[in-house]
């Protein structure tokens, strides 16, 4: 009988959480569609979601967040959104991959079921945390993760909040957990692989407009050491046991465009243990879309050059290309993009592994806009950016911020090495720089010589904030940056009319602009 009505009554604070959000979205937060957009981008990015896998929403409410999952997730994935209200959400055009089920107890209607995602906003609370986690962890497949968005209790705007409710004898009966207790609690239920970061400043006070701007000092300060204790959310992610599990990998080639068409021009520096599972993953995903997989292996001292051999010998797609000292990042995809012969050339990392099924969304831009030039964007308004060393962040915009103001066009971030471009784009690039600075030259060269260049959204994230430092020496490199930006706007200035090569793609149009995004 206790037991009874112990989750009876955690039901009730289930749902008495979801219906003060909810009141809280529709009266004091102007911007919620767009906040929900990004959750639910980060969502996407978090867990790497593929279709066909199963999504579990905890304390639906209205479906506004349900909605947000179907877009990102293109109907592709089976989504079961839950609420603990009496009433089930009545969508206008509720989608066809979306289950909606109320419950009054758990597991309830959800008995026997397992999914590969459970993921759930502002319903945790000190009084059913601990059970309501327990039947999460039942809920989930081996192997399967959780995301949830927390109420932050360090929230600045939520403490001075508190203080004032009581002088007006009004109450918050919420008891938030903080980051620790979050971590804690989780780790003795038997998750592994969790990690909980600060999320969000874009909070109360705040009007509609200039949220744009909001969001970007919000990446600053989610990033930002000691700050970041006082955004407005904890974002907290976990994985039940196994920590490596067998998916079932399916192929994202849709564009028959594109068959054939890719060349993919990977450097590789002292790679030997991503090369392979990078590989592999390449043929699986977008096997339908290659031409060829370049290998630069840029004078490793480890075991790289042989495995980049063995892979050959093992895939007809596979060119390898060995370098001779000196070494340099930008001499290797410059020698690789000599080797690369497809329609289109894509660059990318060696450790770029988890971004892989990002790539889909610069294969379907390239379709939909036929642009010259396709970067993937950290710093774009649906990106994701979680515990990003802050010296690099303050970085990145500093260098941004110049190089708009000196070349007076609008554009995010164009120094990542994820780029698609069209090889007569890549023949056309008078390239120079040996090092780093060779991702600012690949992002700003094409722009300025007039090409049609697209930003797509993609993701960065660090699953501990004290991970290993990058090779990326920002004192080291800085000056190659300043010599790209300086050669640039030179040319932009001084040498406008003979800077427009004649390419394949014929007479290019000197007025054309980045669009915003």
């Amino acid at each position: 009988m206790l037991v009874a009505e112990k989750k009876s009554e955690s039901i009730q604070v289930l749902g008495q959480r979801e219906q003060l959000r909810d009141r809280y979205w529709q009266k004091r937060d102007p911007i919620i569609l767009d906040r929900l957009r990004w959750r639910a981008q980060t969502f996407r990015h978090l867990v790497h979601l593929l279709p066909g896998q199963t999504i579990l929403e905890l304390g639906c409410g209205e479906g506004l967040f349900t909605q947000e999952l179907s877009k990102v997730s293109r109907g592709e994935n089976p989504i079961t959104a839950v609420t603990f209200l009496d009433k089930l959400p009545a969508l206008e055009e509720p989608a066809a991959s979306v289950e909606f089920l109320n419950l009054s107890s758990l597991p309830g209607q959800l008995e026997g079921r397992e999914f590969d995602f459970v993921v759930a906003m502002d319903i945790l609370d000190k009084n059913n945390c601990a059970w309501a986690l327990q039947h999460v962890y039942k809920l989930l497949k081996p192997g399967g993760q959780i995301i949830f968005y927390e109420s932050n209790p360090w929230n600045l705007f939520l403490r001075t909040k508190k203080v004032f409710s009581r002088l007006f004898g009004k109450t918050d009966n919420r008891r938030l957990l903080n980051r620790s207790e979050l971590y804690e609690l989780i780790s003795e239920l038997g998750f592994i692989k969790i990690f909980s970061t600060f999320y969000d400043f874009v909070y109360a006070p705040l009007a509609s407009r200039g949220v744009w701007w909001l969001q970007n000092l919000s990446i600053l300060l989610e990033n930002m050491p000691y700050v970041r204790t006082l955004a407005g959310n904890i974002l907290l992610h976990a994985q039940k046991p196994p920590r490596e599990v067998p998916r079932n990998e399916v192929s994202l080639c849709e564009h028959e465009e594109l068959r054939g068409c890719i060349s993919v021009v990977v450097p590789c520096h002292n790679e030997e243990m991503n090369v392979t599972p990078l590989v592999t993953k390449l043929l699986t995903l977008y096997g339908d879309y290659l031409h060829e997989i370049v290998l630069v292996d840029d004078n490793s001292k480890d075991n790289t050059r042989e495995v980049i051999r063995q892979l050959a010998e093992k895939y007809p797609l596979i060119k390898p290309v060995y370098r001779t000292p000196p070494n340099g990042v930008g001499r290797a995809i410059m020698d690789g993009y000599k080797a690369a012969t497809g329609q289109y050339v894509l660059s990318m990392d060696c450790d770029f592994q988890h971004l892989l099924t990002e790539l889909r969304d610069l294969f379907d831009k390239a379709v939909a806009w036929k642009w010259d030039v396709i970067i993937g964007s950290r710093f774009s308004r649906d990106s994701v950016l979680l515990n990003y060393p802050f010296q690099k962040i303050a970085a990145n915009r500093g260098f941004h911020l110049l190089a708009r103001i000196m070349l007076w066009t609008k554009f995010r971030d164009l120094t990542n090495n994820l780029k698609l471009m069209r090889r007569e784009v890549v023949q056309s690039l008078e390239l120079t720089q040996p090092g780093f600075a060779i991702n600012a030259e690949t992002g700003l060269l094409p722009m300025v010589m007039g090409y049609d260049v697209k930003e797509v959204a993609i993701s960065w994230i660090n699953r501990t904030p004290d991970m290993g430092v990058s090779s990326f020496k920002l004192v080291k490199v800085g000056g190659g940056y300043w010599q790209v930006l300086i050669r640039l706007w030179l040319k932009k200035v001084f040498k406008k009319n003979s800077f427009y090569p004649n390419t394949k793609l014929g007479k290019i149009k000197k007025s054309r602009k980045l669009i915003k995004f």
